[in-house]
């Protein structure tokens, strides 16, 4: 038996009560509905129940107080009003993946896809695109989805809300196939009062509170009406309290409809570890990297453009360093003038250098932004969902800051091999691309932090933007900060530890080559730290990254 004693669900600053003192119970292998106003508390009331939402009270299962959503994993699923899929995998895709993630048997997972398909409908539909489905067909695939797992319990969050009337009684049909046939127990949050004559017990939530459960013809009676439909009009007559105190009575002369069946609960099969579900993970987001072709195409022009975008400020001519240099002559007023030219020119070409040092280090941390920002926040309801039916949040954060860190390196080191061999710049190449794969990486990883840490991709997008726009400002490289600012952001500002270690690596380049670290610090007039200093700098950037994402994946909010 799945029921809840006293659950109480707060909000805000003032503590706003949403969900009061709500006590339930549900019939097992069973059709049981949950209605009420828009509003009213039932999506809360459930979401509780599972865990989603912090409540306070006592929810328990077969007997068993749950004391954390993990009790529940593979017990109880969650199926939302709108299938949470990925739109470029197939139907048949959708299901094995969730498979894979939650069953070790691969035999089993055959069986279980066949299964799963036949009882949806969708066989037929295996190799259509999640994209390509109608709303019918969605609402049956994220049935199927959770089918997949084998649950006892089923909780469907409006699953038949925004259907045709022939859609919405297909899937009922079939729901009510599955807890007749296979003893599936379906928790329905329904808003079409004139289907309650396909449920067998029936929970009616009002202003925060449970304030009736029994059968349709027993609702009939509680309320003194005739027809369903009427329900809502009686509800405003009388206030909450005057409605609870009625379900106490009732409940006192009623006791049948308190002794509900209970089933010895199943014993769970083995399920994948997490480096097995990190594994899925990556070749599931690999898959849709390259499926996705908008997300694939935007990631290749920004990969290969921004390259070619700072090659071209360097065509305008990149002087040659080794010809700056003033020439011996005998006149002292000629060489005066020599004098002049030599100091122009190396400030003309320090300025040229230190400029496109900079260009690739703020392209790279916008490439970093767009490889992290939206990578958890955009599909957060589908991890809430996944992690319910057993997925490792430290799978989902490993495979997230692997798939993003790989991007974030090869970008890194395109960009490095691109601009050195036009522009020439000395120094050890290795060490540039390995400063330069840092410096997007660290953005990478402080973006999908942020992604992890909001629930809004938009949200999420924003903040990393804005942390690229001050880079610039706030490096010291082109206007030099004020003294008291500058040990305060030069630590957090990514941009000047890239430039300073991109600099720092031409400093230790032979003669002449080493002229170009002379030319720019002819027009900067601050210290450039040590390779190592700047590297650890960067490393510290991407600890803190690390350290949002594994919180934000740990930190459960539904989006």
């Amino acid at each position: 038996m799945f029921r809840c004693e006293n659950l109480t669900v707060t909000v805000g600053e003032g503590r706003h009560v949403i969900l009061r003192a709500a006590t339930a119970r549900f019939q097992t292998g069973r059709m049981n509905a949950v209605i009420g106003p828009s509003g009213c508390g039932k999506t809360t009331l459930m979401k509780s129940m599972l865990g989603i939402l912090s409540a306070e009270g006592e929810i328990w299962f077969g007997g068993t107080r749950v004391t954390s959503p993990e009790d529940l994993v593979g017990r109880v699923g969650f199926v939302p009003q709108f299938s949470i899929a990925h739109p470029q995998l197939t139907v048949a895709e959708s299901v094995s993946f969730a498979l894979q993630l939650f069953v070790v048997d691969k035999n089993e997972q055959k069986r279980r896809l066949e299964s799963v398909l036949k009882t949806i409908g969708l066989s037929e539909h295996r190799e259509k695109r999640v994209k390509s489905l109608s709303g019918g067909q969605l609402r049956r695939l994220g049935l199927g989805l959770e089918l997949a797992n084998e649950p006892e319990y089923l909780v469907c969050d409006e699953v038949t809300s925004g259907l045709d009337p022939n859609s919405e009684d297909s899937l009922l049909l079939l729901m009510n196939g599955l807890a007749a046939d296979q003893g599936k127990t379906f928790i329905c949050i329904i808003h079409n009062l004139a289907r309650l004559d396909r449920f067998d017990w029936i929970t009616v939530v009002h202003q925060g509170a449970v304030v009736f459960q029994g059968s349709l013809s027993q609702l009939h009676e509680f309320f003194g009406i005739s027809d369903a439909l009427h329900l809502y009009d009686v509800l405003n007559t009388k206030p909450l309290e005057e409605w609870l105190k009625r379900r106490e009575e009732w409940g006192r002369r009623h006791p049948a409809t308190n002794h509900l069946n209970v089933t010895e609960t199943k014993a769970l099969g083995a399920r994948p570890g997490p480096i097995a579900q990190f594994a899925v993970m990556m070749w599931r987001r690999f898959l849709l990297f390259f499926r996705d072709t908008g997300y694939l195409g935007l990631t290749a022009a920004i990969t290969f453009g921004f390259p070619c975008l700072v090659v071209i400020f360097a065509l305008n001519g990149l002087p040659q360093i080794e010809g700056i240099s003033p020439s011996i002559q005998q006149n002292t007023i000629e060489w005066f003038k020599e004098q002049g030219r030599y100091k122009l020119d190396l400030a003309q070409t320090g300025s040229l250098v230190s400029g496109l040092i900079m260009f690739q280090v703020i392209l790279l941390t916008l490439m970093g932004s767009n490889n992290g920002a939206r990578e958890i926040a955009a599909e957060r309801p589908l991890y809430e969902k996944e992690r319910l039916n057993g997925l490792s949040p430290l799978a989902y954060s490993l495979g997230k800051i692997c798939f993003t860190s790989l991007i974030a390196l090869i970008q890194g080191a395109w960009m490095c091999f691109f601009v050195k061999t036009i522009c020439h710049f000395p120094g050890d190449g290795l060490l540039q691309a390995g400063i330069l794969g840092a410096c997007c990486l660290a953005m990478s990883l402080l973006s999908l932090g942020f992604s992890a840490c909001l629930a809004s991709a938009e949200k999420a997008s924003l903040l990393s933007i804005y942390l690229v726009g001050f880079q610039l400002p706030l490096s010291g490289v082109v206007l030099a900060l004020p003294a008291f600012i500058e040990p305060l952001c030069r630590p957090l500002i990514n941009a000047y530890w890239s430039w300073s270690g991109y600099l720092s690596i031409m400093k230790d380049a032979p003669p002449p080559n080493d002229r170009f670290f002379d030319a720019v610090i002819t027009n900067y007039t601050g210290t450039v730290p040590a390779i190592s200093t700047c590297l650890a700098a960067l490393a510290f950037h991407c600890v803190v990254g690390l350290w949002m994402v594994f919180y934000g994946c740990n930190k459960r909010q539904w989006a």
